[in-house]
């Protein structure tokens, strides 16, 4: 293990945030908030952290697979620490706990709260709740690619251990340029939304952090009633054409962008995620047909709802927790499909469900014609026996810690159906559950132990489960 560049590089993610953290104290000076210092101060400790951590750069820059997913898992968990103290040292959220309950939440595009008003918060705490879902959409570390000074070919082992999905597409040959890129994508995105809520005659500051949380997927709001409070069909179509745009794999837009569109609208993966998106919303539509006053209405709600779920957005026009128990069901499902891989969302990923299907038809099909030898394809190529076993040890974990933790946290003794959707609301990154975690409900009803478990499986759903995993094995922090 090479400590030197892992401190460094931590040293380098905690002088990002230090800059992410003025943004909030800017928008505590322009509404006159009491809240300034709070920023401030939470700046300062992370920027003397950068400062102490690379104040000397490390003789060996090389690093692997081993220092890439410990460096990720330990960010990640430092960024929610320092992202949390402005919460605590404001009093806004005054115990720790449910201070880095609601940064790990934000930075994981998780949308999970303990807040049972979210219109009290300050708009600094506001804003600062929504940059966590767009720094933490992308991911800091890719972030951190665009201006780190490393050279070499190893800066693929962060983007690795970052990115969602089971492999990582290259845009260019150098990780760099394939950084900027994405970014530049992911930018642009969010701020055509945020012109297109002005057009719609949504308040600048609202369309602001809509727009983060959006691009993030993650589905912090100003309002208690989420998306719901903008009584505008407008608004609300805007923000379901852009989560499903979120939760397509970037890779495609840089396909557009370079005009190989006949490329780009080939991607497998693309299309069963639209097709899941349509034919479910179609079916939620008909059954919830009776509580809204015409097809078309519930077909808007049915939509947004199921594009919200199924890119892990979190938001919400309405409590689908009313809605029949076919429709929750369904979104239930979509829970643990997720998104595409490459793509700011969460979940299982469409690409994993995908490959999954066709290996049970090939075993299916080997069982009747044991003498066929049947290729697996996915997106017109074979499938590598190293992607295979990796999708299938990544859904051996997801299952192991899917049920440790629905284990764990029912000694809070509340039903199943808040357990097993609080789990499956934080491991997938969604926010909402049913029940208890409902949409007009939070996650405040837990025990500190629960909480800890509940932001273990929202890092572990972030990281992709082992960055997480590897932190307790012990053969990681051995010296070769």
């Amino acid at each position: 293990m090479n400590f030197a560049i892992v401190r460094y590089l931590i040293g380098w993610m905690l002088g990002i945030e230090s800059i992410f953290l003025l943004l909030p104290a800017l928008t505590a000076v322009i509404y006159g908030e009491p809240e300034l210092p709070a920023y401030l101060i939470a700046a300062a400790i992370s920027l003397a952290g950068a400062a102490l951590l690379c104040h000397r750069k490390p003789k060996n820059t090389r690093f692997y697979a081993r220092e890439g997913y410990v460096t990720v898992a330990l960010c990640w968990l430092i960024l929610a620490v320092i992202g949390a103290l402005p919460f605590v040292l404001s009093r806004e959220i005054p115990f720790f706990i449910d201070a880095l309950f609601e940064t790990v939440s934000g930075f994981t595009t998780t949308g999970a709260t303990i807040l049972g008003d979210v219109e009290a918060l300050s708009h600094a705490s506001m804003l600062w709740r929504c940059l966590t879902h767009w720094v933490g959409g992308m991911g800091v570390l890719v972030f951190m690619l665009i201006v780190l000074p490393l050279a070499g070919g190893q800066t693929i082992f962060l983007m690795r251990a970052e990115s969602p999905g089971p492999a990582v597409s290259k845009m260019s040959p150098h990780m760099r340029d394939t950084a900027t890129i994405l970014y530049a994508i992911y930018f642009g995105l969010t701020v055509l939304q945020m012109i297109l809520l002005l057009i719609g005659g949504m308040p600048l500051f609202d369309a602001i952090c809509v727009s983060l949380g959006t691009a993030g997927t993650g589905g912090f709001g100003n309002w208690n009633d989420s998306i719901a409070h903008y009584n505008s069909a407008y608004l609300q179509n805007v923000i379901t054409v852009f989560m499903i745009l979120f939760g397509i794999n970037f890779s495609a837009y840089f396909l557009i962008l370079t005009r190989k569109f006949r490329q780009a609208f080939r991607i497998e993966e693309i299309r069963v995620y639209l097709g899941v998106i349509f034919v479910f919303a179609g079916l939620i539509a008909f059954n919830v047909r009776p509580m809204f006053g015409s097809l078309r209405e519930s077909f808007h709600h049915a939509l947004f709802q199921v594009a919200s779920i199924i890119t892990t957005t979190g938001y919400s026009t309405t409590d689908f927790d009313l809605w029949p128990g076919f429709s929750r069901t369904i979104l239930v499902c979509l829970m643990f499909i997720g998104a595409c891989a490459g793509s700011t969302g969460g979940g299982i990923k469409v690409s994993r469900v995908a490959i999954a299907v066709k290996t049970v038809n090939k075993e299916l099909s080997s069982l009747i014609h044991p003498r066929n030898v049947k290729v697996l394809k996915y997106e017109g190529k074979a499938i590598e026996h190293n992607v295979l076993r990796s999708i299938n040890t990544y859904l051996v974990a997801y299952i192991l810690i899917f049920s440790v933790s629905l284990l764990l946290i029912s000694i809070d003794n509340f039903d199943l159906t808040t357990n097993f959707t609080a789990i499956a609301a934080t491991l997938n990154n969604i926010g909402p559950g049913l029940s208890k975690v409902g949409p007009t409900c939070n996650f405040g009803i837990f025990s500190p132990v629960s909480k800890y478990i509940l932001m273990f499986d929202m890092l572990a759903g972030r990281l992709e489960l082992f960055p997480m995993l590897l932190l307790f094995a012990p053969r990681t922090w051995m010296r070769e």
